[in-house]
């Protein structure tokens, strides 16, 4: 592949051999909802949650007003219920499309990490947005702020929060306008004269093929200002406590709570202090088949190098100047 200025490729300085690679590439960069279930059942559900919250008419029961819903009341369950689904069309299209743009997270973390990831979020994506209205935003905007908009707004910015940490952009361009100067509009208007001036630029802006992501994002959390900018600030905030381990309740992922296997359809894998016999049998044949690649590709450096020296004495002078003896 020609190497474009600008253009980085990710998966550079990985150690994989180039089969592995080009099967992780491939299936990052697939196209559509493969291998993504867990994403798929998110797009599905949040297109068809608000559907249903429309033709139920039920809208007024999952948005929240801190007065009166709060107090006189007493509705606290609709700190329960307020994610429920989107009672706004335009903010269900945004949302949808930025889940689909995430689907990358989970072909990257697999079924289960994703499932534990917003299985353990959920309290506080739930819970943190209408108690911090109710109790900071409302009282310190003497009674301005009193809305909270439904959806699962919160959930989306913390995986989106993941994304932003874990997916590496893949091109970067560059957006920039430019200007002539007084004295060269004077000379000549085209450029091909002699006394044209040459174009300078600006104002120029560095994107990525991940602005695109961002830009839906920032729709979403605009889409009632100000309201909308709570639950999205909070997603963000909980999903990067959840990557630095600072959640409260929550172990390392390493040693902490794990969806079991079972619910994303997987199998648990255990094993002893020494392993089962099945689990050191299939690293034994893992070893065996790297092995088996070392020394393939040991041999083809190897004839490849014999060719060159075959060539003549030029070629050998060239070969040890490059390092090949």
């Amino acid at each position: 592949m020609p190497n474009f200025p600008g253009l980085r490729n990710p998966l550079a300085n990985w150690p994989l051999n180039l089969d592995t690679t080009t099967t992780w590439a491939a299936t990052m960069l697939t196209s559509g909802l493969t291998n993504t279930p867990l994403t798929k059942t998110l797009l599905i559900y949040t297109i068809a949650s608000a559907i249903a919250l429309s033709i139920f008419d039920i809208k007024y029961l999952v948005v929240i007003h801190v007065s009166p819903h709060f107090w006189p009341y007493g509705q606290f369950w609709r700190a329960l219920a307020w994610q429920v689904g989107f009672a706004n069309s335009t903010e269900a299209l945004f949302a949808a499309m930025l889940v689909y743009h995430l689907r990358v997270v989970e072909r990257a973390w697999g079924k289960r990490k994703m499932a534990t990831f917003l299985l353990t979020t959920l309290p506080y994506t739930t819970l943190l947005p209408p108690l911090i209205l109710a109790l900071v935003l409302r009282p310190l905007s003497f009674n301005t702020l009193n809305y909270l908009p439904s959806g699962p707004t919160a959930s989306i910015f913390a995986l989106l929060a993941q994304y932003h940490a874990t997916i590496p952009y893949t091109f970067r361009y560059r957006v920039g306008t430019t200007s002539r100067s007084a004295d060269g509009e004077a000379e000549g208007s085209g450029s091909d004269q002699p006394g044209s001036k040459p174009l300078t630029p600006s104002l120029s802006l560095l994107l990525s093929d991940k602005s695109t992501t961002y830009i839906v994002a920032s729709q979403l959390a605009l889409s009632q200002f100000p309201a909308m900018l709570l639950p999205s600030a909070v997603g963000w905030i909980v999903g990067v406590a959840w990557r630095a381990e600072l959640l409260p309740g929550l172990s390392s992922v390493s040693s902490g709570f794990r969806v079991p296997a079972w619910v994303v359809g997987e199998q648990e894998r255990r094993s002893g202090p020494t392993g089962s016999g099945a689990e050191r049998e299939r690293y034994e044949d893992l070893r065996r088949r790297m092995e088996g690649e070392v020394a393939t590709a040991s041999g083809l450096e190897g004839s490849g190098q014999a060719q060159r020296r075959g060539t003549g004495e030029d070629s050998g002078l060239v070969d040890r100047l490059r390092g090949a003896w």
